[in-house]
């Protein structure tokens, strides 16, 4: 690997890198007849009026549950906030078939190919036709459990400090850990971020499922009317800048956040309605306080997540940075 970082727009977390995320999540012991959730924005400034959306739920009559929307601005853009809009979720079902693939080859080498005593590939067989793989991703993958001398994969975790305070988590599902640790430590010291200890950067993310779904593909009001029949925990709008372009405009994102339990749900109210959707790779992690940093900082974290990306055995980059 080179000593040079290059800048290249791809991966399934530079979605996540460009669009909103939510700061908070509701408290749900906070129910009582109403439960407010807020469409929140990677955004600071929201001056904007709220607009209630109340939906009926439940059988107990007058019960309702409300949705609080704020239409974020932004006066400026970061060149970095919208290189890699473009042909991101071909990147991120990529990264996603990927990740399927050495599951499969995990699953399969520990376990053996019969779903019904291997539970592992059970499951893994079920997430793949949730998340819609193609059949010839699955054979592929199956074929290749077989090789002589293919390993299961592991997963490892590893943690990085990047610029302007802002802190990253590498995923990696690797069938060789020292070359995974090895490639991960090079691209952070050549992009000039740092290595952090374990558990010193985990801690400022939350886990949960997520459905990405085009702001030209779906019509907000109709979308948080779903998110709340269906039990979502929150939906994140993303920022709108007052330079945009209409082709800006068409590959903007809202993301609904869930829990497990709801997931097939929200995804099945979406195939109902019509709405095309982008699905997470099983889950994602979501900072709890996400921090604004400077333009450059912006731009060189940017760099080190599209190089980490770039990596075979990486399958997903989190960052905090708004």
């Amino acid at each position: 690997m080179g000593s040079s970082c290059t800048i290249r727009a791809l991966g399934s977390t530079l979605q996540r890198f460009t669009s909103g995320v939510s700061s908070k999540c509701p408290n749900s012991s906070a129910r009582t007849g109403l439960l407010s959730r807020s469409l929140s924005s990677s955004s600071s400034i929201s001056p904007l009026p709220s607009l209630w959306t109340s939906t009926p739920v439940g059988s107990i009559p007058g019960e309702r549950r409300t949705i609080r929307t704020v239409s974020p601005l932004s006066m400026g853009r970061r060149s970095s906030k919208i290189a890699g809009r473009k042909g991101v979720q071909d990147a991120k079902k990529m990264k996603l078939y990927s990740k399927i693939g050495k599951e499969l080859v995990s699953a399969l080498r520990k376990g053996g190919p019969n779903p019904v005593t291997n539970t592992a590939l059970a499951s893994i067989l079920e997430k793949a036709k949730e998340l819609d793989v193609p059949k010839e991703i699955i054979d592929r993958n199956i074929k290749r459990a077989s090789e002589k001398g293919q390993e299961a994969y592991i997963e490892k975790v590893y943690e990085v400090y990047g610029y302007g305070g802002a802190s990253m988590v590498v995923e990696v599902l690797t069938d060789k850990i020292t070359r995974s640790v090895a490639a991960v430590r090079e691209v952070v010291k050549n992009c000039g971020g740092k290595m952090a200890d374990p558990g010193s950067v985990l801690f400022k993310f939350r886990r949960a499922r997520v459905v990405n779904i085009k702001v030209s593909d779906a019509d907000k009001d109709q979308l948080l009317s779903i998110a709340l029949d269906a039990g979502a925990e929150d939906v994140i709008e993303p920022p709108v800048y007052e330079d945009d372009t209409e082709e800006d405009q068409s590959e903007r994102y809202y993301k609904i956040v869930s829990d497990s339990e709801n997931y097939s749900a929200i995804l099945s109210k979406l195939r109902d309605e019509g709405i095309k959707f982008e699905t997470d790779n099983g889950s994602e992690l979501l900072p709890i306080s996400p921090i604004e940093v400077d333009d450059e900082a912006v731009d060189l974290n940017k760099e080190l997540m599209t190089n980490l990306l770039e990596l075979d055995d990486v399958d997903a980059v989190y960052t905090d940075q708004k």
